[in-house]
């Protein structure tokens, strides 16, 4: 197929994808829930304060509770590391041993 008209195709069906995408928008945080006229629900900043008042109590009163984020566990930090590079380097390990041998290997090495 001629070069020129699959770029060509590439470059409308992407700018047709980005026109018709529907638009997202983003709010930025509020209190409370917001009606349609603008209008802020209950939850006032006095609520607010109080309720980050009693979060850093119990934090203080449980030490040994952490932060709350995983860092070693499969589904935290520390362990989505270890998985995702167990993944790619078995990819990159598959890639590096297929491309010691065949049609385009150098000739003398293996």
């Amino acid at each position: 197929m001629n070069t020129k008209i699959l770029l060509a195709a590439s470059l409308i069906a992407v700018f047709t994808i980005g026109l018709s995408a529907q638009s997202s928008v983003a709010f930025a945080q509020y209190m409370g829930n917001v009606g349609s006229e603008g209008q802020t629900g209950s939850y006032t900043l006095e609520e607010a304060l109080e309720i980050q008042t009693r979060r850093v109590a119990s934090a203080d009163a449980n030490p040994a509770a952490g932060s709350g984020t995983p860092y070693i566990s499969a589904d935290g930090v520390v362990g989505a590391a270890v998985i995702a590079g167990a993944v790619f380097g078995g990819i990159a390990g598959a890639f590096f041993l297929k491309g010691r041998s065949g049609k385009y290997a150098a000739m003398g090495r293996g």
